[in-house]
């Protein structure tokens, strides 16, 4: 009989507890809302490329997932490909900013111009890591073109030796799969 209290002593500590536990994941910390990022927050889901007409292939181009407690947008561009790449949207102070891990092996920075807060978020270069930017190729600028709740677009300018390169970065079209 007093195994038997025992027993149930126990587990309703240990009930307890993990309801306590529970409860404080339930109170975490607001952010302060940046309409860029909660632009980007819509196209959290998995892209795939379109083809000539518009309608969805099977390529998946972008998996987009919120993380770090609603704070932080993490897209893996070309998942499970050799040419996979990171970026990760947040933000800091009152800018969206976006860093982008590329398969070059440099990190660029860029920083969303405040006027571009609309359907389309264009990201400037503000610096990075890895990379000398008068010479090294990276990826310069984006412009993220959010057509509709399943279509969204990216443009992209690469960099090569100062100026602007050719074929990097550009003209991706991308429907939401379903």
């Amino acid at each position: 009989m007093i195994r038997q209290f025992l027993v149930c002593g126990l587990l309703l500590a240990g009930l307890s507890i993990s309801a306590s536990g529970e409860d404080k994941h339930q109170h975490l910390p607001t952010w302060p809302t940046n309409a860029g990022l909660e632009k980007m927050k819509t196209l959290v889901g998995t892209w795939v490329s379109a083809d000539k007409d518009g309608k969805p292939t099977d390529d998946v181009v972008s998996v987009i997932k919120l993380t770090a407690g609603g704070s932080v947008i993490h897209e893996t561009l070309f998942p499970g490909q050799p040419h996979e790449m990171v970026s990760i949207y947040t933000v800091d102070g009152s800018d969206l900013v976006m860093t982008h891990y590329c398969m070059l092996g440099n990190q660029p920075r860029m920083k969303a111009k405040t006027k571009s807060l609309g359907n389309k978020l264009h990201f400037e270069f503000a610096g990075g890591s890895n990379l000398d930017p008068k010479k090294d190729k990276h990826m310069h600028s984006a412009t993220l073109n959010i057509v509709d709740a399943d279509h969204f677009e990216v443009d992209g300018i690469g960099w090569e030796n100062g100026a602007p390169a050719k074929e990097m970065c550009n003209g991706l079209k991308l429907v939401r799969k379903k």
